[in-house]
């Protein structure tokens, strides 16, 4: 593979997981305007995105089977399209309970890009590079961030929040056109293996019964949601509590957005010296205690504005590390199942963000301590749960290790 290949290669994968971040983060400037225009509350504005977030723990399911019997490119096809169809619902609502269910099939269609380019990694990369792979995808992921609130927020005021569910139709055209042309199609079309709720279920439980995946994406859902949690709440803590402008809500977000690009950047050098299960427990340790100290000092009232940033920056910066290691771990078992185990993977990851988001949306009391406590505690319960699994790991390896030199003595 050329270097110009693997590069484009890395850019398209790259931005099919960007679809669902940038339907997420470039509407978030928006709820004021959205909450006003139809006559409803940030409350129920905060529910579009946990709708969002369930469509895709939903959609994952479906389409990492399909990934799996019909290839990797016919179900992105069909996915994104009817991505688009939504996004033009999205842009043409009137109320908030049409917007929250096409936010739900926006959501079903798009996050297609999400499993496929998870298992096109795993596809068209060797084991020993699926790690930095997904750090260069995180780096294309976590742009998004930066550009989207940004983008949202000067839309919103431009044009109107409908304008930018059109912006984000015409992306998804684009990376389509990406996708038909330059990308490759990975793993053949496996007719073997059934679409019947039964194989299904049978496939996803083969995953399952596999200890390293079930520790590393329970982590990486639980501990990753964490940022959903910030996104969820943001809008109201910033633009309500310390009442910053739309435009000025996009550029904190983006200067926020830094905190994950640069760790998972570093996290490549830091693959050369120690391996990924040592990165994990280290960063959720460091998380953690950054976040117990986010939920004090906001309890105690010592954060103004900036001080918040500044917590919110070095508690994000940790998401760099967790997201493509645990994604690494999780996947490196499986070749055959590798569409079934991105699929249950991201489901777990969306899932937990959707709790998390509807947490803080139910908890919510004009501070910012939903945010923070919600935040905290997806690292914290992400470390027990890795500690947890480290060890049933250990137990059935070294089980496995004493059976096979036991059949050998006999």
């Amino acid at each position: 593979m050329t270097r110009q290949r693997h590069f484009i290669i890395i850019l398209i994968l790259g931005l099919l997981t960007t679809v669902s971040p940038f339907s997420i983060d470039m509407y978030l400037p928006g709820f004021p305007a959205i909450a006003n225009d139809l006559h409803t509350s940030i409350a129920q504005v905060q529910l579009s995105l946990t709708a969002y977030l369930i469509g895709i723990a939903v959609g994952q399911l479906l389409y990492g089977p399909m990934l799996d019997r019909f290839g990797r490119k016919k179900p992105l096809y069909v996915g994104l399209g009817i991505y688009l169809l939504a996004s033009i619902g999205c842009a043409l609502t009137t109320s908030i309970e049409m917007l929250i269910l096409m936010r739900l099939l926006q959501a079903l269609g798009g996050c297609v890009g999400l499993v496929a380019a998870q298992a096109l990694v795993r596809d068209l990369f060797p084991v020993s590079q699926i790690a930095q792979v997904f750090s260069l995808l995180t780096l294309v992921l976590a742009v998004s961030p930066m550009i989207a609130p940004t983008v949202g927020g000067y839309a919103t005021v431009a044009l109107g929040w409908h304008s930018i569910f059109v912006i984000l139709a015409i992306i998804t055209s684009l990376i389509l056109i990406g996708v038909y042309y330059a990308l490759p199609s990975g793993k053949a079309p496996d007719s073997s293996l059934s679409l019947r709720p039964k194989a299904v279920l049978g496939n996803f439980f083969t995953v399952l019964k596999q200890p390293q995946f079930l520790t590393y994406s329970l982590v990486s859902g639980i501990a990753t949601a964490a940022p959903f949690a910030y996104i969820s709440g943001s809008p109201d803590v910033f633009m309500n509590i310390y009442k910053v402008s739309e435009q000025q809500y996009g550029w904190i977000f983006s200067c926020l957005a830094i905190a994950i690009i640069a760790p998972s950047q570093f996290n490549r050098f830091l693959l050369k010296r120690f391996s990924s299960e040592q990165i994990i427990y280290t960063t959720l340790l460091y998380q953690s205690t950054v976040g117990l100290i986010m939920v004090f000092g906001t309890w105690a009232g010592w954060f103004g504005l900036y001080g918040l940033m500044g917590m919110l920056f070095l508690f994000l910066g940790g998401q760099g590390l967790t997201a493509p290691n645990s994604t690494a771990l999780s996947l490196s078992p499986f070749v055959r199942h590798a569409g079934s185990a991105s699929a249950l993977m991201g489901s777990f990851r969306m899932a937990s963000g959707a709790v998390v988001s509807g947490a803080v949306s139910v908890l919510h009391n004009h501070t910012a301590m939903p945010m923070v406590g919600v935040m905290t505690s997806c690292s914290v319960l992400g470390l027990v749960i890795l500690l947890v699994g480290q060890r049933i790991i250990d137990y059935r390896s070294k089980r496995a290790q004493f059976n096979t030199v036991s059949e050998v003595a006999l």
